[in-house]
């Protein structure tokens, strides 16, 4: 004689569009971490110790003394055009249900700072090679090519700071609609979206104001971790919040 057991569903659970909704919200954590990990290396710490700004001799020393780190810094530098791109689409993906013109906002954001980007790349790579072979150099000027180029590279990352301000405020609206993530923290996306956006304006307009520009950009700073680390960790809440 065969007996047939009842199987109990599990408690909790998540249904195959939960699931899907979670392993996706994860990738785009770990996009996110990418951009941050490749921007850091590339922006902060690399570029802090080849170029001597208002000092184009020494530029074009560290270049040369320092190849396999310059061309690094180039390579991160598309690491950084690479992972901003595909964040952007991974963020669409996960919220275009949730809201297809705010999601669509959130990406066309950050791809026009990818496009910025990529500028500041071309034009890194253009600084290198006019280290590797001077013959390049404009005018024959080797220091003042390479100093010219790694200025422009360096405004390209001043002209797409904008653009993450402006990702910010659709990504914190998302939040906040869908419920997904704790909403304090899209609260904070929106200060930080907003103090990144004036922080570009204070920095162009005011130059001496470095601090000032620095301490706008904090709530974002502690936005996008806080949006990284649950992304990752957690992914989505199985049920949205009550709002």
């Amino acid at each position: 004689m065969t007996t047939t057991t009842a199987t109990s569903p599990v408690p909790n659970a998540l249904d195959p569009d939960q699931q899907a909704r979670v392993r996706t919200a994860r990738i785009t954590g770990l996009l996110y971490l990418g951009l941050g990990v490749t921007g850091v290396l590339g922006f902060l710490v690399i570029r802090s110790q080849l170029f001597v700004a208002g000092d184009a001799a020494a530029t074009l020393a560290n270049l040369q003394a320092h190849p396999v780190l310059t061309r690094a810094g180039v390579a991160l530098e598309m690491g950084v055009v690479i992972t901003q791109t595909l964040t952007a689409l991974w963020f669409y993906r996960l919220f275009r249900g949730v809201s297809p013109f705010a999601a669509g906002a959130l990406a066309v954001f950050g791809l026009m700072n990818a496009v910025a980007q990529t500028g500041s790349a071309a034009f890194l790579a253009a600084a290198a090679g006019v280290a590797a072979d001077p013959a390049t150099a404009i005018a024959g000027d080797a220091a003042g090519s390479v100093q010219l180029f790694s200025t422009i590279a360096e405004h390209f990352w001043s002209a797409g700071t904008p653009f993450f301000g402006l990702w910010l405020l659709p990504m914190g609206h998302l939040i906040l609609t869908s419920g997904w993530l704790p909403a304090p923290l899209g609260w904070l996306l929106l200060v930080g979206g907003a103090g990144y956006l004036l922080s570009a304006f204070v920095a162009t307009l005011v130059p001496e104001a470095e601090t000032v520009a620095g301490l706008l950009t904090a709530p974002a700073t502690v936005g996008e971790l806080w949006t990284l680390g649950y992304l990752i960790a957690v992914g989505v809440r199985r049920a949205p919040a009550a709002r």
